[in-house]
């Protein structure tokens, strides 16, 4: 590991995407619109300092979730990811991003765990490293912890239709918004782009059938915006293959 690049410690590529977290995409993302050199290291969240990934080591100082490095690489690279956005389009990009993380993005889990055929052919495998008499137990540990967070949140309280229509809402909201335009606040991407890449390129990632995905390929300017956010931040990745 080198002594001059800040250390990203992510999940791994898998469902068809560069990585399994929207989250770890959206700071990759920001970390190169800032231009700042990383090196990665897939880990799992038990391991990261608040249990959740990413987080990141910039020679020595640990910053974990997205949010908070974003702030970090701005305030310590003297960047800003949203130069040239006035001060309503600064509150828009935010109102967005909370949004997309704190309400699409359940329902996208929703669809990817406890749906029973997604779970068994995505986040089931998390457990195939484990030994082979544990997998099994260790698969319904990850599934009750799930279903136990998603119906804290409040999300997991509802019928899977009604999940599905919430989060319809907001994908049709972000295809208003988006209108169109290559990026969501005008002809150049910035910090928010980051975010809605990375949850809409899990919601339409041909490896899971849910509703939600059929909802955001229903908008011809969402799928291209996915695939034109792929091209650019993930050249070398396969997607939609």
């Amino acid at each position: 590991m080198s002594a001059t690049a800040l250390t990203l410690y992510a999940t791994r590529a898998g469902f068809g995407l560069p990585d399994t977290s929207p989250f770890v995409m959206k700071t990759e993302v920001q970390l190169t619109l800032a231009g700042v050199a990383y090196e990665r290291v897939s880990t799992i969240p038990p391991q990261a300092p608040k249990g959740k990934l990413p987080y990141i080591d910039d020679h020595g100082e640990v910053v974990t979730d997205s949010t908070f490095i974003r702030a970090h690489l701005e305030r310590r690279y003297g960047v800003d990811l949203d130069a040239g956005l006035d001060r309503n389009q600064r509150a828009q990009a935010w109102a967005i991003e909370r949004m997309l993380e704190d309400h699409l993005y359940f329902a996208m889990v929703w669809f990817r765990w406890l749906d029973p055929e997604n779970f068994a052919k995505g986040p089931a495998h998390f457990a195939d490293a484990a030994p082979h008499e544990q997998r099994e137990s260790l698969r319904r540990d990850l599934l009750a912890r799930k279903q136990a967070e998603l119906h804290a949140q409040g999300l997991g309280r509802h019928a899977p239709a009604e999940i599905a229509e919430l989060g319809r809402r907001s994908i049709d909201a972000l295809a208003t918004l988006l209108g169109k335009q290559p990026w969501l606040m005008g002809e150049r991407p910035s910090g928010v782009d980051a975010t809605a890449f990375g949850m809409l390129a899990c919601v339409i990632t041909p490896f899971f059938d849910t509703p939600l995905r059929r909802a955001a390929e229903a908008h011809a300017n969402l799928a291209a915006y996915v695939d034109r956010a792929m091209r650019r931040f993930y050249p070398a990745h396969a997607w939609r293959a």
